[in-house]
Parts: C-alpha cells; structure tokens; sequence
C-alpha cells in the first residue's frame, strides 16, 4: 500500500483528493469540520516536505453547473483555520483559471479548486476531463475514502496519468489499514453491530463477515423483517417484506458458520413516527396492530451490553432506533456507551462507521473513547462486503 509516508514532495505540486462534503448552515458556515480536520495531516505532510497543496473536492449534489449553496469558497475560512494558514481558492477546477492559479502556487501554499461535481463529467468518469486535473500537478494523492467507492473522475480516472508518482493519503491508508484489522485480524471474540432501517442495505456485509464473526447485534428498522421471517407479529414497524427470504437466509448462515445472531427481545414502541404518539414497550416479537418499534427496549439493551462488554473486537455500522428522538435514543446511547467502555476498560478493539452511527457517537461524546471512528459510510460498506474499492485499486495500479 503506496502511502506519502513513503515519498518526499519537495518543490512537488500536489493534487490531492479530499472529502470536504460537509454540513452548511443556512449561512453557509461549517457546522461540522470533522472532514476537513481529518484531511490536515496529509496537507500538513506536503508542505513541510516543501512542496504546495492544490486541493480537489465535492460538495453536495448540484445538477451540473454552478450552484452557490454548494461552492467550496465557503470551506475556505474554515479550513484556513485548520491549517493556520491563508488558503487559496480559484472559482474552477479546470480551465485557464485553475491552471493559472496552480502555476503560480509556490511551496508551502495551498491552493483549493472550485467543486468538481459543478462538472457533470466528474460523476461520468470522463478521461478528458480527468486529463485536465491531471495537468494542474505533478503528483497525485487520494485522502477522500468517503468517495473511494466511486470511480469518478478525480477519485480513480485521474491516477491513470500518474505512473508512479501517486499514493493514498494518511486518512485513506488509515482507514484501509482498520477496516482491514476488522475484517482479516480481527481479536475474539469479535462482535459485528449491525443497525439501520433496512435488511437490503446491509445483506452483503453479514454475508461476508459470517464466518468471521462470533455475534451479530441487530438493531433499528431492520429487526422487524427478520422477526417477521421468523414468524412474530410487529404491528405497523418496518418490514421489508421483498427481503424476507433473505433474512431467512442470513439466519440460516449464521447457523451454518457458528455465529450467533441477536435480535432485541423488546422494543420500545409508538403509536406514531414521533414522540407524541402512544408509547409502549413489548417483546418484538408481539407488537400489537397499531404501534411500532422505535428504539430497542431494556432487556435487550442488558442483553446487547453484556455481548459488547464481553468482546475483543467490536464493529458498529447503524444505529439501534431513531436516536435523533429523545424518547427513541436510549438504545443507541447505551450500546454507544457499552463500546466505548469495552475499548477503554477491557482493551478492545472499536471501529464505528456510517454516518448515522458516527453522528450517533459524536452526539454522546464518546468518539474520543472509540478505537477508530471511519469517515466513509458507503466505502467503509463496501469494504466491509469484500468489494475492491476504485480509489484505492487506482493508486495500486
């Protein structure tokens, strides 16, 4: 694995791949900087070597053209912040602007290009396109793992022109190197923490940590199809009823390999999908017509925390039930809590990733006490199922 560990970038000029798709305010102010933090090490690297940073990222979903609410000038002071010091930011990622600006870019300056998706042809993987980034540096370094899934232009197309003078960023290698540890040396017992709305979503990464895994912790929306596959009743709660065969099967693997698979004895229930209906607990697999599961309930809080607490090697990808609810959080909360003590009182091994459980974390102040928190939703998925990522896949090519 090709890092920037092992290169030096004096007088170098450096693009490097960031995820500085980031939360704006109505104001447009960074509400969150966790990414554009976790992409300093990298930049910092660079220029202490000497060489200048020229900088590419997204930001939102625009529809092919220039957008204000998702320009990356209003990342600029922040990141400025960051650094402590003055970055630079031209109104285009290609064209006679970008590469005036990047030609006069001297060591120890950094420089941030306009939002690449303001493009249509960075989504396309388009080669011309990928040319004419390509041309801004002399050296090319992917840190963006939350885009690593994709093959855009910038993400893997790019480092096509890049012989051997390409390598993953700190925050790439990091995270490749813990999702790893989970996934090929992991310490038992190993728990896989599995939460979200639906089965669909997360099917491939029991599939292939099942014979990997000592217990499966399933929490959130998902529960209900796999109650529903086994026979309960779950009221109104989310069911997917395409995927029961496939919890069936999930069920039947588990078996097969060994793992056992936990789902929450009680659930905390609601007449409504808020806080103002009717709440009640009952066993998740008799949930009266009418109400629906919001949150997994006391016994299975117990139950969850004592496997957690009793683990080497811990994975969390989604919440246990609508922790963005007061009424509906605790479960969240407490396993959030059970992970975080597991790592700092019994030594294990914690990875937390996907962004609802890594809001999760961060919304109960327990990321400090987390092994690894992982920046990237869909690659960390990915990587999860065994899927080769074209980020990384480029930079080794």
């Amino acid at each position: 694995m090709k890092t920037i560990q092992d290169f030096s970038f004096a007088g170098k000029k450096v693009l490097v791949r960031v995820d500085f798709n980031v939360p704006l305010d109505a104001n447009y102010q960074v509400t969150d900087d966790t990414r554009i933090v976790a992409a300093v090490p990298t930049i910092q690297k660079i220029l202490k070597d000497g060489g200048s940073v020229i900088l590419m990222s997204h930001l939102g979903r625009p529809k092919g053209g220039y957008e204000e609410k998702y320009s990356l000038k209003h990342v600029v002071d922040c990141l400025s912040n960051a650094l402590n010091l003055p970055v630079k930011f031209t109104k285009d990622c290609i064209g006679d602007m970008a590469e005036q600006a990047a030609r006069e870019l001297k060591p120890g300056e950094v420089l941030l290009l306009e939002n690449l998706r303001f493009h249509v042809e960075e989504e396309k993987g388009d080669t011309l396109f990928s040319q004419q980034l390509a041309s801004l540096g002399d050296f090319y370094v992917n840190d963006a793992f939350g885009t690593a899934h994709r093959r855009h232009a910038s993400t893997a197309v790019i480092a096509e022109f890049f012989k051997s003078n390409k390598a993953l960023g700190l925050l790439m290698a990091a995270e490749v190197k813990n999702i790893q540890k989970v996934l090929n040396n992991a310490e038992r017992p190993y728990t896989a923490i599995i939460g979200g709305a639906k089965v669909s979503s997360k099917i491939n990464i029991i599939k292939n940590l099942a014979d990997n895994v000592d217990n499966f912790i399933i929490g959130g929306g998902m529960v209900f199809t796999f109650i529903k596959a086994m026979g309960g009743q779950v009221g109104k709660s989310l069911v997917e009823n395409e995927m029961i065969e496939n919890a069936k099967e999930i069920i039947a693997l588990c078996e097969k390999h060994g793992a056992k698979l936990y789902l929450p004895k009680d659930s905390v229930c609601s007449t409504e999908f808020s806080e103002h209906g009717t709440i009640a607990t009952f066993e998740t697999n008799a949930i009266p017509e009418g109400y629906m599961g919001l949150d997994i309930g006391k016994q299975a809080i117990q139950e969850y925390c004592e496997i957690i607490a009793s683990s080497k090697t811990i994975m969390w990808n989604g919440p246990m039930g609508v922790f963005e609810m007061e009424a509906f959080q605790k479960g969240t909360q407490q396993v959030g809590i059970a992970v975080a003590n597991a790592t700092e009182e019994n030594g294990a091994f914690s990875l937390v990733g996907g962004g609802d459980s890594v809001a999760a974390v961060n919304k109960f102040n327990l990321s400090d006490s987390i092994s690894y928190v992982s920046t990237g939703g869909g690659a960390m998925l990915e990587l999860m199922e065994g899927i080769t990522l074209p980020g990384v896949a480029a930079i080794e090519a």
